[in-house]
């Protein structure tokens, strides 16, 4: 019956996790590859945050009824504080459609197939790279995909001219998915000014932004963070919101993410989410309780907000303080290159500049896992692996 069926050649990260799971050299091995935040200790951390935002939830148990499809009220509203702040215009309008989503995945698969049945000409371009999933999710959904002019290996930059002239030359209600901050995979970002130049060519053109925001706190802070969205949404522009509180509040396997569309006026904004609701039913009923849940009384609790704010910019700090160190000594090492791209970028992931042959090297002779196309997670580093990790990679760039 099922001769037919092709096999699946697997997902090149979650791939790695298995092969550095399988991997029996304990005790060398580094994981660079998963997009995850490890402590100093290279564990997954639990919150503090979290801890008692669990506290409360479990004094009494609830019982475990279906949220409605478009989750709690609560758990809407901080993603929109966050997204949009607190005094946004669009907020107070009721023009901003919010549904908690299953992670960030979710929320790109919910607007992927809203923007696939109400604008059906509409083709979606991708940074060049993005994440792969990226593709997948929207060609799943049925849009035809492309790619824009994005990183630039010779500068470790931006080829922002080439992405800009791409973006004129798009259609109406084509989408355009975007990286407001910590880009996935190169930790290369667009200046503020940058965006404001990029976001005024999609005003002109009448394209869709898509925000995917998955590292919020994570560059420079909450509020520097979201300055795309926001420009956005202060230019008038609708837009597409997906986030994600896997990472910054280490819930993961939770799944918690949220997509918000911003619509020029609330009557719109009502029928979007209806829609966005209709998806919703029509593919997985619901989202994950326990997760919204935590989501809801960490970000509506003003003592743990304020908790939660600073455990995120530790990781943030200690994520800097890993780029600042292996610069230092991938500097000392190799003193005729420049290794400053390591500084410049943000976030969790670094384009290294590696080869397929040299990532594979790394692997095979050294067990430090990351990426094929030289993307590190930097957050996988801490003062116990770094030298070694430093060693290799000075080792197979020689």
């Amino acid at each position: 019956m099922f001769q037919h069926v092709e096999q699946y050649a697997g997902d090149p990260i979650l791939g790695l996790m298995d092969k550095f799971a399988s991997d029996s050299r304990n005790d060398i091995k580094v994981n660079l590859g998963v997009g995850v935040y490890y402590t100093e200790d290279g564990k997954l951390p639990v919150l503090e945050c979290v801890k008692a935002a669990e506290a409360q939830i479990a004094n009494p148990p609830r019982p475990r009824g279906y949220l409605p499809m478009d989750g709690l009220k609560g758990y809407q509203q901080a993603c929109q504080n966050l997204l949009l702040g607190k005094d946004s215009q669009a907020v107070v309008e009721g023009r901003v459609a919010t549904i908690a989503t299953l992670g960030g995945s979710g929320a790109l698969k919910i607007g992927a197939e809203f923007i696939h049945q109400w604008f059906p000409a509409a083709k979606c371009y991708v940074s060049n790279p993005t994440w792969g999933n990226h593709i997948s999710i929207f060609e799943g959904s049925g849009i035809e995909v492309g790619k824009y002019p994005y990183y630039d290996a010779a500068t470790i930059g931006v080829k922002f001219d080439e992405m800009c002239e791409f973006f004129k030359t798009l259609n109406e209600n084509d989408v355009v998915l975007l990286h407001p901050c910590c880009h996935n995979p190169t930790g290369v970002d667009l200046s503020d000014e940058q965006w404001d130049i990029v976001l005024d060519i999609i005003k002109d053109k009448k394209l869709i932004p898509f925000m995917d925001i998955a590292y919020q706190g994570f560059g420079e802070n909450m509020e520097s963070d979201a300055h795309a969205i926001r420009r956005a949404v202060e230019l008038g522009l609708p837009v597409f919101i997906s986030n994600s509180f896997s990472k910054n509040l280490s819930l993961y396997g939770e799944r918690v993410g949220g997509l918000s569309v911003v619509a020029p006026s609330q009557d719109e904004a009502c029928r979007v989410l209806g829609q966005l609701k209709s998806t919703v039913r029509r593919i997985y009923s619901s989202p994950p309780a326990h997760g919204g849940a935590v989501v809801d009384t960490v970000m509506n609790d003003e003592v743990l907000f304020e908790q939660w704010l600073g455990e995120v910019y530790e990781m943030r700090d200690r994520i800097r303080d890993m780029r600042q160190k292996l610069h230092d000594l991938l500097s000392a090492k190799l003193p005729e290159r420049d290794f400053s791209y390591f500084i410049k970028q943000r976030g969790m992931f670094s384009f290294t500049g590696l080869t397929t042959e040299q990532v594979v090297r790394l692997r095979e002779e050294f067990a430090v896992y990351m990426v094929e196309n030289g993307r590190m997670c930097i957050a996988g580093l801490n003062n116990k692996n770094i030298e070694y990790v430093a060693n290799a990679m000075a080792e197979v760039l020689k």
